[in-house]
Parts: C-alpha cells; sequence; structure tokens
C-alpha cells in the first residue's frame, strides 16, 4: 500500500473487516466485544504509517489479536461474576459454519487467552507459526506449545457430531413446535438420556442459574416452559445456524428476543443452548 490517504485507507479496511470479525468474535465471544476491537484497529490504521506496511491483512489481524488479548484479561473477571451459565453471543447464518461452533467456544473458553489465540490463528484460521509468533509477541517455539495445550484440551472435550443440515433444521423446527406446544411426548423422543440444557439469562431475564442435567432435569424444565407459554406464547422469527448449530429465534412475550442452539448426536439431541440475556441479543434487531 502506498497511499496514505485517508480515503484510500477505508477503502483498503473495508474489504477486511468481515475477516478481522471473524477473527475478534472467535476470541472475544462477544459481537459488541468484536466491532469494538474491529473498529479500534481501524483507528490505529488511520493513524499509523500506511507506506511501510507491506502487508495490511496481516497487520490489521496482530492489532486485532492483541486487542482482544488485553479485552480477555478484563472479560475473565467479568465471567467469574456472572449470573448462571455464560454463553457467547449467538450469530445466526443460514448455512452452518465449520470452524468454531458453540461447543468448541466452550471449550476455548477454558483456556488461556494466549493458548485460545495461538490455536485459533494456527488451526481455525491457518497462519503460520511465524505470523502467530509476530501476532502474539511470543516466540514460534512458544506458540507451538500453546497451539499444542489447547488441541489437546480441544480433544479432551465430547467431538463434534455433524448433521446433514435439512436434518437438523427439520429437528430444531419440531423441537419448536413441541416445546412450544407442550407435546412432551414428542419431545421426549427427540433427547438424549444425558441431554444438558444451558439457559443464559445474565441476570436480566428469567432462566435457570445451573444447567439442567440429564433426561428428567430437562423434561421438568421444558414442562415448567410449557406452562408458562401456554398463557404467554412464543413467535418463531427465523430458523437456522446458530453459532454452527441447527436452531431457531424467537420473539417471547416480553418482547425480547431468544436463541435455541441444538447440539445433535446419533440422530438425538445431546445440549440446548438458550440465550436470552438481551445484551447478548441486541444484534438480531
Amino acid at each position: 500500500m502506498t497511499s496514505s490517504a485517508p480515503d484510500d485507507a477505508a477503502a483498503g479496511f473495508a474489504p477486511l473487516r468481515p475477516k478481522l470479525m471473524r477473527v475478534a468474535y472467535r476470541m472475544l465471544g462477544s459481537v459488541p466485544d468484536a466491532e469494538d476491537a474491529v473498529q479500534e484497529a481501524f483507528i490505529r490504521w488511520m493513524k499509523a504509517d500506511r507506506t511501510a506496511v507491506r502487508e495490511p491483512e496481516a497487520f490489521l489481524r496482530r492489532t486485532v489479536t492483541r486487542l482482544c488479548l488485553d479485552q480477555l484479561k478484563s472479560a475473565r473477571h467479568k465471567r467469574e461474576t456472572y449470573v448462571g451459565p455464560w454463553l457467547p453471543d449467538p450469530v445466526v447464518e443460514e448455512d452452518e459454519v465449520e470452524d468454531v461452533t458453540l461447543p468448541l467456544m466452550l471449550v476455548l473458553e477454558r483456556l488461556s487467552p494466549l493458548e485460545r489465540a495461538a490455536f485459533l490463528l494456527h488451526d481455525v484460521f491457518g497462519l503460520g507459526f511465524d505470523e502467530v509468533a509476530a501476532a502474539i509477541e511470543r516466540d514460534p517455539a512458544a506458540c507451538r506449545q500453546l497451539a499444542a495445550r489447547a488441541r489437546g484440551h480441544v480433544r479432551e472435550a465430547r467431538p463434534r457430531f455433524t448433521v446433514e443440515r435439512q436434518r437438523g433444521l427439520a429437528l430444531a423446527e419440531a423441537f419448536f413446535t413441541a416445546s412450544r406446544s407442550g407435546d412432551m411426548k414428542a419431545l421426549g423422543a427427540m433427547l438424549a438420556t444425558d441431554v444438558i440444557a444451558h439457559a443464559d439469562g445474565g441476570g436480566k431475564r428469567p432462566a435457570a442459574t445451573l444447567p439442567a442435567l440429564g433426561f428428567d432435569a430437562v423434561m421438568r424444565q421444558y414442562e415448567q416452559v410449557a406452562a408458562w407459554l401456554r398463557t404467554h406464547g412464543s413467535k418463531l422469527v427465523r430458523s437456522g445456524f446458530i453459532n454452527g448449530l441447527p436452531g431457531f429465534v424467537t420473539l417471547e412475550a416480553d418482547g425480547e428476543f431468544q436463541t435455541t442452539a441444538l447440539d445433535i448426536e446419533d440422530g438425538k439431541i445431546a445440549a440446548i443452548y438458550v440465550v436470552r440475556n438481551p445484551d447478548k441479543l441486541r444484534h438480531l434487531h
């Protein structure tokens, strides 16, 4: 890039913004925080001596990564005091995203910020360790160790089971219908025996403060949900993939959105992820 004009800088940044958002969101799990990191990178880009930058994308990716590492230090403290289960902000897409699904994002939450950055940059985004080293300011050998440790944690977690797109969406639609109509027999037929239900209300909307573990506990929870919905209602807004999992967005009786994502294993629902915290749903409006 040879020009330092602001218009040229903005034009060069624009096509890179979606890629930078993918890095920032997968690092932070928060859409507003990711947007802030990318915007701060843009501000720094506008102030930089761009004539000295040979690879703008690499420069900006390093900038975003470092901003995210700083953000993760404060985010970790916030999540330690978070009310109830913490789930990443839901990102709704028409098609399944293969690189980082919701269960993997929860595994990444247990990693150190540096392990998380090394794993994402190398294993997910395919960068060489020399570039990873430049991004997180560690030598390549240390980055290899960080990524290897992260990989070990990921392998220890339950592996990701893929589900055919239409089958996943059909199961999500059936789950919506059964859970909203109170058809407990149909609902129970969809659930695995060791199913887990997570609900993230963030202390701002009613939600269970602990996950429901096992078939009986989840059925009891959804019996209560069905009783509530008989008088309050729930409207389907759209179906799709939420953080890589089949699910749906609903408009609830209080006028707020809610997302439900389903992790499916061997044709059964193994985990249910519900986000009710309005702070995490604003970008869906």
